[in-house]
């Protein structure tokens, strides 16, 4: 198996990648951004974030009567 970085053979203590930069970059890539998991419909899932905050509230408020 090869590094999906660098293409070098990988090394089973960093697997899959070659060496710890190898590594370190990848991660680097999830926390920049430069890699996602993509969402069909994005504008979907706020309707429901706001949806479930909005009954949160809501369940919140009725159980202090």
């Amino acid at each position: 198996m090869s590094c999906p970085i660098c293409s070098e053979k990988s090394d089973a203590k960093y697997r899959p990648f070659c060496s710890r930069r190898c590594a370190d970059l990848d991660l680097a890539k999830w926390f920049s951004g430069s890699y996602a998991v993509p969402s069909k419909d994005p504008e979907d899932m706020e309707e429901a974030l706001d949806a479930a905050l909005a009954a949160r509230a809501r369940d919140d408020g009725e159980s202090t009567h």
